[in-house]
């Protein structure tokens, strides 16, 4: 740092700015004695010379490197500290803390593609996990309509996180759930009987993998299997019936937890 200073020294004010540090700062180091000012005008009011300028200048780059105050006063005080042992464990746990945040920055980055896409998966894992049916363009449909819900938000924290085998987790219990629903209405199981209620509480507990679904909030989802055509399309494809039948098991399982069906809302 060349000196500039002139023979009066710079005041504290001017050396914060010249150092891109703040007053707070410079007057902390001088209270513990960590770079102090070695003049003073017949006021009283701090003067640094061009020698504190170059140990202020030493301690605002250690420091910025995330060396301590006192660490940084064995640096540059006590002739035992061996400086470039220190500097290496510095830069190891610097290069720890750009790992971090490199990984900070690729969950982030999945977080933004979740939220704007609805699943941060390539068009080839979809096919792979969902399979040949499955339509690339669905979440991006659903955004559209649900974008603007908590439960959107939701369903995005957790997509984002969510590894390819674990989305055909997801997969493998949605399906399996489907055929046993398709086999205890086959048996002629009765909605509102202990085995259709418990099919219903298996049915919150899968889809809980896109958020939390409240009774209220599963009668109007088992409304939409039944009048939606691409859900009843779904359903009814597995066995004939199907959505309507769970529609009915989730009514009588809403009843049975004082929920009126009839007057059920999104919430």
């Amino acid at each position: 740092m060349p000196d500039t200073t002139g023979a009066a020294g710079l005041t504290v004010g001017q050396a914060a700015a010249r150092l891109d540090v703040t007053v707070r700062a410079l007057h902390h180091w001088d209270e513990i004695g960590l770079a102090r000012p070695s003049l003073r005008t017949a006021g009283g009011y701090r003067l640094y010379t061009a020698a504190d300028l170059e140990r202020l200048h030493r301690v605002v780059v250690y420091r910025e490197i995330g060396l301590g105050l006192d660490r940084i006063r064995a640096v540059l005080d006590d002739p035992a500290t061996d400086v470039p042992a220190a500097l290496r464990a510095q830069r190891a746990q610097v290069a720890d803390r750009v790992e971090r945040l490199q990984r900070l920055g690729a969950g982030l980055d999945r977080m933004i593609e979740a939220h704007e896409r609805g699943l941060p998966l390539t068009v080839e894992e979809q096919a792979g996990i969902f399979g040949p049916d499955w339509d690339p363009e669905g979440p991006a449909k659903a955004r559209a309509r649900y974008g603007d819900t908590a439960q959107w938000r939701q369903y995005a924290e957790r997509a984002a996180s969510r590894t390819p085998e674990e989305w055909r987790a997801v997969t493998a219990a949605t399906a399996a759930l489907d055929g046993d629903l398709a086999s205890a209405m086959e048996a002629g199981v009765a909605p509102g009987t202990p085995e259709a209620d418990t099919l219903v509480e298996r049915h919150r507990a899968v889809f809980a993998a896109y958020f939390p679904l409240t009774r209220e909030m599963q009668v109007c989802l088992a409304r939409t299997y039944e009048s939606d055509p691409g859900f009843a399309a779904h359903y009814d494809t597995i066995r004939p019936g199907l959505a309507s039948w769970f529609r009915r098991a989730v009514d009588a399982s809403a009843r049975s937890h004082g929920i009126d069906p009839d007057t059920a809302t999104w919430r």
